[in-house]
């Protein structure tokens, strides 16, 4: 494989997109730095294809990076390739509006052929090729000028071992007849709707100090607030204001902007200052959280009793008995929610009844719940009964 000298001119790009959109896959990486900022500052992106592979400099000035954009969101022709792809799709997603389709994610897939859970990359790699990968540029400071060799080289190693495998786990998806489990997941993480974070929402991602409707609705203003305060600045979140305080000021509101001052986590220059202003503004006229917003009590599905808490118990052993069967990840099986849903007597609308999982899982998680199945010990082991008559 032919590996490129970092890119920095717009000329040399278009080429290298030019080749790579002739290729039925390219393999991508990014290199980002979000510890001081809201929004993550993209400072490097690699890609490959099987024939060649190359480090591009987002930072380098005047280069247009459209025609790789173009590539990467616009052309159905060639499927993208990612590892745990998750932030690497937010960016593009920050940068275009639109996410890389069609895509295939490595992590993913390897849940499906007995890598585990969430396998990381490097493990992955050393499973599949037999060597182990240098870490040590992992935790560099992406974003200073210039990089160096031993940097470059890093990255661009991700994508090359990322073009290595992934034919490889083609094969083995193949061979195992698992490709098509992933389709619904890989067009679930191409979601562009999973990026689209409406500040309003924000108040969903914390910790509810109470149920009082009242209370959650000044949590609700105050997070969106500081949502668009993080985004304008370009800050961090807690850069602003912690999610601790936020709560505070939920159940406790000052009544005058000069209360501020009083408030733990805030800075006394709040009783004077602009965004100390702009809080008070969004506390303005708050309305209690609406009954169709308020948070669900317990479990999320309707009827989980004590008992179907005991039989949701169960299911997640058999879950588990049939991940170590099967040799495919539990979490890609089935989730929690489903579990607990079936255990509560929903019979509709659940992945785990239809499709590969109905045929890898579900069925014998019906039958257990309806009483066709059962544990028993063998030999000090767990197994599977069947019982030949319904139970009463």
């Amino acid at each position: 494989m032919k590996i490129h000298p970092l890119i920095t001119d717009s000329a040399t790009l278009a080429a290298l997109v030019e080749r790579l959109a002739t290729h039925d896959f390219v393999a991508v990486d990014t290199e980002f730095m979000r510890e001081s900022t809201y929004w993550p500052e993209l400072c490097l992106l690699q890609i490959a294809s099987p024939d060649e592979a190359a480090a591009i400099d987002p930072k380098a000035e005047g280069l247009d990076l459209g025609p790789l954009w173009d590539l990467l969101v616009n052309n159905e022709d060639v499927l993208k390739v990612f590892h745990a792809g998750g932030q690497d799709l937010e960016i593009v997603h920050n940068m275009t509006g639109k996410v890389p389709h069609p895509l295939f994610d490595t992590q993913i897939a390897a849940m499906a052929l007995g890598y585990g859970e969430q396998v990381g990359y490097s493990n992955l790699i050393e499973s599949m090729l037999g060597h182990a990968l240098d870490k040590g540029a992992r935790f560099t400071d992406w974003s200073r000028r210039p990089l160096d060799k031993r940097q470059i080289d890093y990255a661009i190693g991700d994508v090359t071992h990322l073009a290595t495998i992934f034919p490889r786990m083609v094969q083995k998806l193949k061979k195992t007849g698992r490709g098509i489990w992933l389709d619904e997941e890989m067009e679930r993480l191409a979601d562009p709707s999973s990026f689209a974070f409406d500040p309003q929402d924000a108040w969903k991602r914390l910790k509810l100090p109470s149920r009082n409707p009242l209370v959650l609705g000044r949590l609700k203003a105050l997070a969106a607030w500081r949502e668009k305060e993080a985004r304008g600045k370009n800050l961090p979140r807690g850069r602003i204001v912690k999610d601790d305080t936020l709560a505070d000021i939920a159940g406790h509101p000052p009544k005058t902007q000069d209360d501020l001052a009083k408030v733990r986590g805030l800075s006394a220059g709040w009783r004077n200052n602009d965004i100390g202003a702009r809080l008070m503004a969004a506390l303005a006229d708050v309305e209690p959280l609406s009954p169709e917003e308020m948070p669900e009590r317990g479990p999320s599905r309707p009827g989980l009793t004590k008992d179907g808490a005991l039989v949701a118990d169960l299911l997640k052993l058999l879950l588990k008995i049939k991940a170590k069967e099967t040799g495919v990840a539990a979490r890609l099986i089935a989730r929690t929610d489903e579990l607990e849903a079936l255990a509560a007597g929903v019979r509709k609308d659940l992945a785990i009844l239809s499709g590969w999982r109905f045929e890898e899982f579900g069925r014998d998680a019906l039958d257990l719940v309806e009483g066709r199945l059962a544990f028993a010990t063998r030999n000090g082991k767990l197994k599977m009964t069947r019982s030949l008559e319904d139970a009463e």
